[in-house]
């Protein structure tokens, strides 16, 4: 997917929150969860916890992370990193460009760890 999906408008994931961006919608095997971090950047993230099946996008954004709602696991939003128990397994990141004030998500693409979408 080279030229991405537009996944809504800047001004439609308020800060802090996220978006589940559904397979059907992205041709991707699994959902995924664009958040719109406390710094101002859009990230994505596959939306499952690596731990149990909770939805990170449920879950508490702080700063560049994201606690999972079920165990509290985090996650680096920028590299997907697991930062806590009880999750072992990082998870996977997915490219996001803000263009025009819409939000592009490029499923499958991983993400640029020094990149921020805004």
């Amino acid at each position: 997917m080279s030229e991405g999906i537009v996944v809504g408008g800047t001004d439609e994931i308020e800060e802090g929150t996220a978006k589940v961006v559904e397979p059907e919608e992205s041709g991707f095997s699994d959902a995924i969860a664009v958040f719109h971090a406390e710094t101002g950047c859009f990230f994505a993230l596959n939306d499952m916890c690596t731990h149990e099946e909770a939805s990170l996008a449920e879950g508490w954004i702080e700063g560049e992370t994201v606690e999972c709602p079920l165990h509290s696991s985090s996650f680096s939003l920028r590299t997907g990193k697991v930062l806590c128990l009880p999750a072992t397994e990082d998870t996977h990141t997915h490219k996001v460009e803000v263009r025009d004030g819409q939000i592009v998500l490029f499923p499958g693409v991983d993400a640029d760890p020094d990149a921020c979408a805004q």
